[in-house]
Order: structure tokens, then C-alpha cells, then sequence
């Protein structure tokens, strides 16, 4: 897109130099053999969908069309040359470049929409089959008739595990990539215990216990799967979309945001509206004031924060209101202090927040790392005691109860929407395991030497444990937005920031560049995009695409790719504070390729070492040359047009390193493959060494395709053993 937008909004003038010519040729041919590869592809898809052949076919078609009206339109080679012989280019016909570029998005649009449709159908489609045999399933009275069903759900369990997972992974909104993924965990957790408690049912076909956990396991896979569609198809059965409650988190950005809009316009919120909303705030802290297990210093020091809230934001009414008595057309000096004043009392409110509900779960966590009472439950149920069951049934109940409020709690500081919904996934898993963990004890407790109801108690307690693990690994995230260091990124506001030593608490704007130095930075900038362009050529051409080279590379070329843009005034970099920041950032990932490259090199006989070594200190001095830019404070007009050609300039240098890198780096390790199976990626090279508990991805979110495969054939290999059990 950004490509053809170039090729559209060149100047009509432009001077036809060999270097312009050779930039417009390549990006027509880099659009021309993109539409190729992408029509490949709508055209595979077309012969496999009989419904949707003709629909696909034509739109691929006129994809294909407009792909070659621009490849001859930017045909200009040797144009100087051949001025007079009528042919239209880019130049001559911008019309026909306009009318090219329409039909172009136009088509590529309708193929990626009639692909989604025919991706949607696929999901539905399978998951109507998983529920059909699930229902069959529900309803089987022998083993023989459970083992043949059972195989067939296997199957289909894991076509829908790759048909969603791959539907994961394409979502662009983290709340639905959230959802779809606690909805995927549940599935993952349940086929096993559905195995497990289905065969328990069978074996004890009148254990009263035993069918109450079988029921619990299938309503809650029709629960797991109705939730994948409503994502996939973006609608709910009950009619409209559920919203998630609104976390005292969201509840205290809005209001500072609103409170900070003062500075710009006075008459934007109402006085009310603001102190209900403050109200509203307060009122959600009774979740951590009202529960049985905050102390009563915490509770004290809570309600304290709330009153000097309130105090700060009716001493910022007040004073907002005398301004609008006065006509003001901006805050005044008192105004912006109470603007201080009342963001920094509902900052400290959120900390304390933050610090009752990380210490609780950190103490909950502590306290049951040992699994005492799993332990206990089934020790019990193995020795048929009902009575010290039913005891340790309470001790469990009381945990679930504190876990389930802890995240609750968890909820309200998570920091962003998706942590949010993992928090609320997280409560719901314990509130559900928890009676089925009981309900499986108390099967083995009426069947003691039971194999099946052993092993049945064994796979929910090891959910149980499970759900323990992610705990700490959402908390960690929580802890690590809090801190900065992960989630929302810094943003920049052309607004007033108070400073610690100025008079009238306010500081200059944000410095935006005029049209003149626009268009000084935009030649520069043209020359980033080509360079973003040739990286992302090279990253396709690996094939291990997860590789850290690979994602850096992509993180790198991304980052330069919103510098482009910022250099034509569009994107989500709106003044030059926010290119310094990007910058900064770009420039830190940068130097996280190198110690990764530094790793290749050890793998590499000496020729080929000292090369990637050389490239490496170059990627390394040019990265730190940006960042010294980019951290160096400047001022007036010049100064900071010439701070954005240096980091611009930087960036391309960057840039034209990881260029000449990728396609060397990706021979270099086809190689030492294809020579010794002992290479792959850095993050294989550590675990060879030494072993990590959670991987990068688990901590993201992400999952392979297929969700417990591995598990599920596992015991499937088992079923042939459940006569002798």
C-alpha cells in the first residue's frame, strides 16, 4: 500500500534523474511481483472452494490486471531517451497510475474478504462436527463404543486446534487474540479431562459424583467452543456484545485524561460529570476495602487515598470553575496545580492498589506452591476416607474462594484490556476446577482401588496446578506493565507537561516540522522506505521464519517504516519528540541483533566469522550513534530539523547493515544445517545449555497451532488397555 501511495503522489515535476527512475522501477516491480505472489495464492484457495470459485477467480483477475498496469506504467527505463514515443508512464499518465492503484486495492480487498469468509466457514464447520461427537460422546454406554468415538473426536479436536490457532495468530485486536486464547487453553485442558472423566462415568456408571464431573467438563467445552465462534464471527448468541467490566485501571486513565484535557479546553467535560466519575472510582475500591483478606492497615490506607482524592478533585472544581467566572481561555496557574495535585493523588491510589493485590497473590502463590491439600485429597480418596475427603474439601473450597477474589483484584490493576481478560479467565478457571477436583475425590473415595478415578483426580489436579503456573506468569506481566516495562508505549502529547523548576508549571510543545523542512526530510525519507522495502524482501526469503534474526529484522524494518511515514506527515508519529523516542527504540533493538549475531559468529569457521563480526560492529556503532542522537537535547528550530536529518540519516545506516546481514546470515545457517543439525536459532542454542520453564511465547499469549496433541495421542495409545483397568 505504502508503495503505490509513493508511486501516486510523486511530484509532477519531478526531476527525471537516474536515481529517481531506478527508485520508481523498482517499487512498480516490487508491487507488480507481490500482486503475483498474492493472486498465486487467492487462486489456490478459488480451486479448493467450489462456492466461492467465481467470486475469488474474477477479483484475483482484476488483481492480476491492475498489477501489470502498473509494472508499464513505471516502466521508465531509459525514459530521457525515449521522451517522444507516446508511450504512458507514472509520468505522463497519472491518471492511469490513480485508475491502476483503485482497481489494485479494490480487488485486493474483495479476495482478502471472500479468504476470511471461506476461513470463517472452515471454523464453523469444524466446530459443528466436534459438537456432534461430542453429543455422541455424552451419550456412550460401552467402552468399546467410547474408544471409537473418542478416536474420531480426537481428530476433529485437533483440525479445529490448527484451524484456530492459525485464526489466533491473525487477529489484530489483542482483546479478541486474548479471548480466542483462554478460550483455546480451556479446550486444551478439557479434552483430557474429558477422556478421563468419561471413562471414570463408564467404569462407575452409578457414582452419582462421578457424572456431576463428567457434566462439568462437557458444559464447559460447549461453553469453550460457542466462545471461539462469537469471536470469529464477531457476534454473540445473546444478542449484543458483552463489555468487560470497567477495571479501576481504565476507570483512573480516563479520568487523568480528562483531568489533563483541562489544559486544552475548559469546557470539554462538566464539572458533575467529572466528580460522578471520581465517585464512580471510589466506589470500585470497595472490591479491595470490603474483602475478608485485605489488612486493616491496607483498607485504612486505601479509604485514606480516596479522601485526599476527593479533596484534590473538589479543590480543581473549585478553581476551574473560577476560570470559566473569568472567561479564561486556558488553565490558569492554580488550575494546573490542582491539575498536579489531583493526578498525582489518584496516581498513589493506583500504586496502593497495585501493591494489595501483586502482595496477595504473591502470598497466595508462596502458599501454594507445595500443593499440600492436593496431596492430602489424594491420599484420602486412595485410602477411602470420605470423612477427612469432605475436610479437605473445605480447606480447597476456602483457596479456590481467595484465588478467585485475588484475581478479581488482579483485574482492576492488570494495566491493559488483554491482561485484563486473561485475569477474568484465570478467576473462572478456578472456580470451575475447584468442585471438579472434589467431585473427582470424592469418585475415588467411593472407589478406592479404582484406577481410572485415580487417574481421573490426577489430571484435575494437575489443572489445578496448572492454573497456579499461569497465575505467576500473569503476574509477572502485570508487575512488568506497571513498571514500563512492558504493554502501552510511551506516548507524547503536544500538550503542556509541568516542569520541576518553571515558574507558570508549563513547558514548551512538541516541535512540528514546517512544509519546507517536510520536504527536505521527505527525499530522505523515500530512500528509508526503499531500504524497509528491500529488508522485508530478504526476511521472506528465510525459511525459518520465528528465528530472532528474523523477528528483530522485522521489529527494525517496522519501526523505520513509521519514520518513513512520519516523514510525509502520516502515521502514528505526530511530532519530532515521538521520532526521538522511535528512534531511541529502534536503535535499542538493534543492539539486541548483536550479541545474537555475536552467537552465529561462534558457530562459523574463521572467514566467515570475521565478516559477521565486522558487519556486527558496524550495526553496533551505528545504533549507538542514533541513540547518542536521539538522547541529546537540543533547541530552536534549526537545531531540532537538523536533530531529525541525523536521526533519520542513522536509521538508513541501520538499515543498509541488516540489509547486507540477512540474506548472508540465512545462507550461513543453511549451511551449518545442512553440515551438522546443531543450529537454529539462539533461543535453541541457550536451551541446549540450559533448560527455561516458560518460553517467550507462552508469556505472550501465543500457542502452536494444535493444542495438546502430544497429550491427546497419549492417551489415545491408552485406550487400549481400559478393559484391563
Amino acid at each position: 500500500l505504502f508503495q503505490i501511495t509513493t508511486l501516486i503522489n510523486h511530484k509532477d515535476k519531478l526531476k527525471k534523474t537516474e536515481k529517481t527512475l531506478r527508485a520508481i522501477q523498482r517499487v512498480g516491480q516490487a508491487v507488480s511481483v507481490a500482486v503475483g505472489r498474492f493472486v498465486a495464492v487467492g487462486e489456490a484457495i478459488a480451486v479448493e472452494n467450489e462456492d466461492l470459485k467465481d467470486e475469488m477467480g474474477l477479483a484475483c483477475f482484476e488483481a492480476r490486471r491492475a498489477g501489470t498496469a502498473i509494472a508499464q506504467l513505471t516502466d521508465v527505463s531509459g525514459l530521457e531517451q525515449c521522451d517522444g514515443d507516446g508511450r504512458s508512464t507514472v509520468f505522463s499518465d497519472r491518471t492511469g497510475m490513480v485508475k491502476a492503484a483503485r482497481m489494485l486495492l479494490s480487488s485486493v480487498t474483495k479476495v482478502l474478504v471472500l479468504a476470511d469468509c471461506i476461513v470463517i466457514k472452515q471454523i464453523i464447520s469444524s466446530r459443528n462436527k466436534v459438537l456432534v461427537t461430542l453429543e455422541q460422546l455424552e451419550r456412550v454406554s460401552t467402552f468399546q463404543e467410547f474408544v471409537q468415538i473418542f478416536s474420531q473426536f480426537g481428530n476433529e479436536m485437533v483440525e479445529f486446534a490448527h484451524l484456530t490457532g492459525d485464526r489466533q495468530n491473525d487477529l489484530k485486536d489483542e482483546k479478541k487474540r486474548a479471548r480466542m486464547a483462554a478460550a483455546r487453553a480451556v479446550l486444551e485442558k478439557c479434552t483430557m479431562m474429558l477422556l478421563t472423566a468419561s471413562k471414570t462415568c463408564l467404569r462407575h456408571p452409578d457414582c452419582e459424583s462421578a457424572r456431576i464431573n463428567k457434566e462439568a467438563v462437557f458444559q464447559r467445552m460447549r461453553l469453550a467452543l460457542e466462545q471461539v465462534i462469537e469471536i470469529v464471527t464477531d457476534t454473540r448468541s445473546g444478542g449484543e456484545a458483552k463489555a468487560l467490566p470497567v477495571s479501576i485501571y481504565a476507570g483512573i486513565k480516563d479520568f487523568k485524561v480528562k483531568v489533563e484535557g483541562l489544559r486544552d479546553s475548559m469546557y470539554c467535560v462538566s464539572c458533575e460529570a467529572m466528580a460522578a466519575q471520581l465517585e464512580a472510582l471510589v466506589e470500585k475500591t470497595e472490591d479491595f476495602t470490603d474483602s475478608a483478606y485485605t489488612s486493616h492497615e491496607q483498607r485504612e490506607t486505601i479509604i485514606q487515598l480516596c479522601q485526599i482524592t476527593r479533596q484534590e478533585t473538589k479543590q480543581l472544581i473549585n478553581t476551574w470553575r473560577h476560570a470559566q467566572l473569568l472567561k479564561a481561555k486556558e488553565a490558569t496557574d492554580e488550575m494546573e496545580l490542582s491539575i498536579l495535585k489531583t493526578c498525582q493523588s489518584v496516581s498513589d491510589l493506583r500504586r496502593e492498589l497495585h501493591k494489595v493485590a501483586v502482595g496477595r497473590a504473591t502470598e497466595l502463590l508462596k502458599l501454594h506452591s507445595d500443593h499440600l491439600v492436593l496431596q492430602a485429597l489424594k491420599a484420602s480418596g486412595g485410602d477411602g476416607n470420605l470423612e477427612a475427603v469432605a475436610d479437605y474439601a473445605g480447606t480447597l473450597t476456602e483457596h479456590k474462594e481467595q484465588l478467585v477474589e485475588t484475581c478479581r483484584l488482579l483485574c482492576h490493576i492488570s494495566g491493559t484490556e488483554p491482561l485484563e481478560i486473561t485475569c477474568i479467565h484465570a478467576e473462572e478457571t478456578f472456580r470451575v476446577i475447584g468442585p471438579q477436583i472434589i467431585s473427582a475425590a470424592q469418585t475415588l473415595a467411593l472407589h478406592p482401588t479404582s484406577k481410572i478415578a485415580k487417574e481421573n483426580l490426577d489430571v484435575f489436579c494437575e489443572a489445578w496446578e496448572s492454573q497456579l503456573c499461569d497465575m505467576a506468569i500473569l503476574l509477572k506481566e502485570i508487575s512488568d506493565v506497571f513498571e514500563g516495562r512492558r504493554g502501552d508505549k510511551k506516548t507524547y502529547l503536544s500538550l503542556p507537561r509541568p516542569g520541576k523548576h518553571s515558574a507558570n508549571l508549563k513547558t514548551v510543545k512538541a516541535a512540528k516540522l514546517d512544509a519546507e523542512e517536510q520536504t527536505t526530510i521527505a527525499k530522505l525519507g523515500l530512500e528509508l522506505c526503499l531500504l524497509t522495502s528491500d529488508v522485508d524482501s530478504e526476511v521472506e526469503r528465510w525459511d525459518e521464519q520465528d528465528h530472532e534474526i528474523v523477528r528483530l529484522g522485522q521489529i527494525i524494518s517496522s519501526m523505520a517504516y513509521s519514520m518513513y511515514l512520519f516523514t510525509r506527515g502520516e502515521g502514528l508519529l505526530k511530532t519530532t519528540l515521538d521520532l526521538f523516542h522511535q528512534a531511541e527504540v529502534l536503535s535499542d533493538q538493534g543492539l539486541q541483533l548483536c550479541p545474537i549475531l555475536h552467537s552465529l559468529s561462534t558457530q562459523l569457521l574463521d572467514e566467515d566469522r570475521m565478516l559477521i563480526i565486522s558487519e556486527t560492529e558496524k550495526l553496533s556503532t551505528a545504533c549507538q550513534q542514533l541513540q547518542v542522537c536521539a538522547k541529546t537535547p537540543v533547541q530552536g528550530k534549526s537545531a531540532i530539523f537538523q536533530k531529525v536529518d541525523s536521526s533519520i540519516q542513522n536509521t538508513k545506516g541501520i538499515l543498509t547493515v541488516v540489509v547486507y546481514l540477512l540474506p548472508i546470515c540465512n545462507k550461513l545457517i543453511r549451511k551449518c544445517q545442512s553440515e551438522c543439525s546443531c543450529l537454529s536459532s539462539p533461543q535453541h542454542w541457550r536451551e541446549k545449555q540450559l533448560s527455561t520453564p516458560v518460553s517467550e511465547e507462552t508469556l505472550n499469549g501465543k500457542s502452536s497451532n494444535g493444542f495438546g496433541v502430544k497429550s491427546l495421542e497419549q492417551h489415545m495409545a491408552n485406550l487400549t488397555f481400559l478393559e484391563s483397568k
